[in-house]
């Protein structure tokens, strides 16, 4: 719970893209922080990694088109 106080604005800022956060007290969870659904598809806050494992980059992504 400490730590969730010093990161209060990261958590909430998460929860509002839509991602799940618990947060617990002496490894026990204590409380749930979710996006509001009637806020969704507002502009919403991002950050980098936020996408992680959402989707991959072709290994051949960086080659040369094909001839033709």
């Amino acid at each position: 719970m400490e730590e969730a106080q010093r990161r209060l604005d990261e958590l909430l800022d998460r929860a509002a893209i839509g991602d799940d956060v618990v947060i617990t007290d002496k490894n026990e969870p204590v409380a749930r922080l979710v996006s509001i659904p009637a806020l969704k598809g507002k502009s919403k806050k991002r950050w980098l990694g936020s996408a992680k494992g959402e989707f991959t980059v072709p290994n051949d992504f960086n080659d040369p088109p094909p001839k033709e």
